[in-house]
């Protein structure tokens, strides 16, 4: 009889984890089980009035392979996309207005000084701080530390406030006083340690990518891509990878337990019905995770569940290029907590990307929300939508009424890496040895991006075959006494 592994959750972490085991051992019977109507997660592209729309990811960073190959596996090679190769960077808003971030700044450094010396985005004291970072010495110690401790422990706050503060927090939806940057931003702390300078560091990357670009004749992909028929495409093809009686849909996992050397899973809605697996993996958020395995072990259930998660709304609007007065040539802003305003940040969708807005009109993401401005998820859509108009407006001289609008909220879609996490993440490692056929993906642990998710959810596959094929059964009796 072939071994059946389920996977709980069908969003690109279950999805990914579901098409590796069927590639890597096409023996196993796998079963897929989503509590809501369809799969993806997060991930939902709509197509309205011509315009397509993504209600979260609308891309993934090519630094990591696995997003790539992934869809070149499902036979979406042909419809990969890079950035608008016109358009370049990003804005950030200093004082009222929008100024390019500097050139060859990365989230948190600059590669180039010029450029950082040259922006009206920071005082001449600040530039003067910023350009001292070379001569701060490494921390001693291996205490995970804040971001922004670390940030103003090098660069000043003023950097801090201006730069780093809005680009992490459009990635992270997060408090920066209580994110890790261990967790988060690892590179950083490496680069500190083994070039004692971020900024030499940087340099010194630079000029390897350079060497390595002259060499192998450059880069074959930018730095993001997406798929042309938006990031529901690669859904859509992970779905068809799957036998047609593998995937159920509106069947909540309830609990899991330890049935001899099996698991007995309790799933659906009206009438519950429990199943057998000889293995799972959990590719769910944290706080629903948790709640499954209350019934296996009560610490590794309170490891998962203090892991906290933020909320946000992406209100996507489309106006005709002339009512837009700015000239739009980046592919979006991030704003500061410092100046004020309601929004985390805006994206310039159909600058960005091909195929995303009828020719003549613009389409564009803004973010609200997020760890720092919970407060105004309260409202309802129809003023999400009106604040969302109302800062874009004043911010690139926009008249009139948008030709559409859009609003998906975001319920706490994005995990929060505060400071400790990654010790969090070892103690749940070493429950879950306990249990070599149980595994634990998605982006609760480590990645918020979608390669982090394709990754966390191939590795769990890799380790639920590697246990299978090992003939490893579940210890719970040892784990109950430990």
């Amino acid at each position: 009889m072939n071994r059946r592994v389920t996977v709980i959750g069908g969003g690109i972490s279950g999805l990914a984890a579901a098409n590796h085991l069927r590639r890597i051992a096409p023996e196993i019977d796998v079963r897929l089980l989503e509590s809501g109507p369809r799969l993806g997660g997060v991930i939902q592209t709509t197509h309205k009035d011509g315009f397509l729309i993504e209600g979260a990811a609308d891309n993934f960073i090519t630094t990591s392979p696995g997003a790539i190959q992934l869809c070149k596996d499902v036979g979406l090679g042909e419809d990969l996309i890079g950035t608008n190769p016109r358009e370049r960077g990003a804005m950030v808003l200093s004082r009222g207005k929008l100024e390019k971030i500097p050139e060859g700044f990365a989230v948190m450094a600059p590669s180039r000084l010029w450029p950082l010396l040259t922006t009206k985005i920071l005082s001449p004291k600040g530039k003067l701080r910023s350009g001292c970072e070379i001569f701060v010495p490494r921390k001693r110690g291996q205490d995970d530390e804040s971001l922004k401790s670390f940030v103003c422990r090098r660069f000043g706050t003023e950097m801090f406030e201006r730069l780093v503060q809005p680009l992490v927090g459009g990635i992270y939806t997060a408090d920066p006083n209580r994110l890790s940057v261990a967790a988060t931003m690892p590179r950083f702390l490496d680069m500190e340690q083994k070039y004692g300078s971020l900024i030499r560091g940087m340099m010194n990357q630079r000029r390897s990518r350079q060497q390595s670009s002259e060499t192998g004749g450059g880069a074959r992909y930018s730095q993001f891509m997406t798929l042309r028929g938006g990031m529901s495409q690669l859904i859509e093809a992970l779905e068809k990878s799957l036998p047609e009686d593998a995937i159920r849909l509106n069947a909540p996992v309830h609990f899991i337990v330890p049935s001899g050397s099996r698991w007995s899973i309790s799933s659906g809605v009206e009438a519950p019905q429990r199943e057998a697996s000889d293995a799972v993996i959990i590719a769910t958020p944290a706080s629903p995770a948790a709640r499954v395995l209350s019934t296996v072990d009560g610490e590794l259930s309170k490891r998962l569940g203090g892991i906290r998660s933020a909320s946000c709304a992406v209100v996507s609007l489309a106006f005709r290029r002339e009512q837009i007065g700015h000239d739009l040539q980046s592919f979006g802003f991030v704003v500061p907590a410092i100046e004020g305003h309601f929004i985390l940040s805006c994206s310039f969708s159909s600058v960005k990307y091909e195929g995303r807005a009828p020719e003549g009109t613009v389409l564009m993401r803004v973010f609200i929300g997020g760890a720092c401005q919970s407060g105004l998820l309260r409202l309802p859509n129809m003023q999400l939508l009106e604040l969302a108009h109302w800062e874009v407006a004043k911010l690139l001289d926009i008249e009139g009424e948008p030709l559409m609008r859009h609003i998906t909220r975001q319920q706490h879609a994005m995990p929060q890496y505060h400071v400790g996490h990654p010790n969090r993440i070892a103690k749940i490692n070493q429950r879950l040895e306990w249990f070599p056929t149980l595994a634990l993906a998605g982006n609760s642990l480590h990645g918020v991006g979608v390669p982090g998710c394709i990754e966390s959810g191939q590795k769990a596959a890799e380790r639920i075959v590697s246990a299978l094929r090992a003939g490893s059964t579940n210890t719970m009796k040892k784990a109950a006494m430990s």
